[in-house]
């Protein structure tokens, strides 16, 4: 995948997950890539009226890219088990991935 066409997956991707969030009532991060800090994949700023989940795509698998968005909304939402779970799941569906078990297959 290109530089180009990784960052409008990745752009399409935000705008999914920001309004599958905001359809649950839930806050949908921001998104941005690369993390300001150096040497990290994922990093996530908290401000007063939201937050901002940055993630690096540079060299990375995009499941394991998806996989940190996702992770944002849980951990933004400060959400735990069971309801942590069905979200990630719920999301992963949204998203067009099938997930069976640990595994994630790109439809």
């Amino acid at each position: 995948m290109s530089t180009n066409q990784t960052a409008l997956e990745f752009a399409h991707a935000a705008r999914l997950l920001g309004r599958e969030a905001r359809r649950r009532g839930l806050v949908a991060p921001s998104y941005r890539c690369p993390p300001r800090l150096v040497g990290v994949q994922r990093s996530l700023r908290r401000y007063p009226s939201g937050a901002v989940v940055a993630v690096q795509l540079k060299g990375r698998p995009w499941v394991a890219v998806l996989g940190d968005m996702i992770e944002g909304v849980v951990v933004v939402n400060r959400l735990t088990p069971p309801h942590a779970d069905r979200l990630r799941t719920e999301l992963w569906s949204a998203l067009g991935v099938e997930v069976q078990g640990e595994v994630a297959k790109v439809a």
